[in-house]
C-alpha cells in the first residue's frame, strides 16, 4: 500500500480516509497530497483526507501537481513540508510517481546527489530517468 523511499518519506497511490489510520499506525506524522481534486471521477478529495488526518493527529499539506509539470514553488513547498513533518511523511498522488518525482526534485534542490535519489526511488519501484536532467541541474552536479 505505502512504498517506503527512505526513513523520511513513503509514497502511495490515491488515498482513502480509511488509509489515514494505517499511515498513522506506520508512524507517519504528515500526509502530503500531490493530487489535484477532481482529477478523476470518484477519487477521495483532499478536504476529506485532511479531515481524517486532523482527526488522527497527523499533519496534512496539499501541494497539487498537475501533468503540466513541476514549479520552483512546488519544490520549495515540498521541502518545507518535509522539514515540518517531525517524522516520516507520506506523499500521495494517482500512482505515487508524481509524489516520488516531486520528492526527488525537492531533495536535489537541497543538494542531494541524483544517483542516491535514483537508487532510493528504484528501491520503492520508481524510475527517475525521465527527470534525471532536472535532478542534475538542480543538484549542481553533485
Amino acid at each position: 500500500m505505502f512504498r517506503r523511499i527512505d526513513d523520511s518519506i513513503s509514497v502511495a497511490s490515491q488515498m482513502t480516509t480509511d488509509q489515514v489510520a494505517a499511515a498513522k499506525a506506520d508512524g507517519v506524522t504528515m500526509i502530503i497530497n500531490n493530487r489535484p481534486d477532481d482529477e478523476e471521477a470518484g477519487q477521495t478529495n483532499g478536504a476529506e483526507i485532511a479531515a481524517a488526518a486532523e482527526a488522527a493527529g497527523v499533519a496534512y499539506r496539499a501541494i497539487p501537481v498537475t501533468h503540466a509539470g513541476f514549479s520552483a514553488n512546488q519544490l520549495n513547498e515540498m521541502n518545507a513540508a518535509l522539514d515540518a513533518a517531525n517524522g516520516p511523511a507520506l506523499a500521495y498522488c494517482r500512482s505515487g510517481t508524481r509524489s516520488t518525482y516531486l520528492w526527488a526534485l525537492a531533495r536535489a534542490q537541497r543538494g542531494d546527489a541524483p544517483d542516491t535519489l535514483a537508487e532510493k526511488a528504484a528501491g520503492a519501484g520508481y524510475d527517475l530517468s525521465s527527470i534525471r536532467p532536472m535532478l542534475d541541474a538542480l543538484s549542481g552536479g553533485r
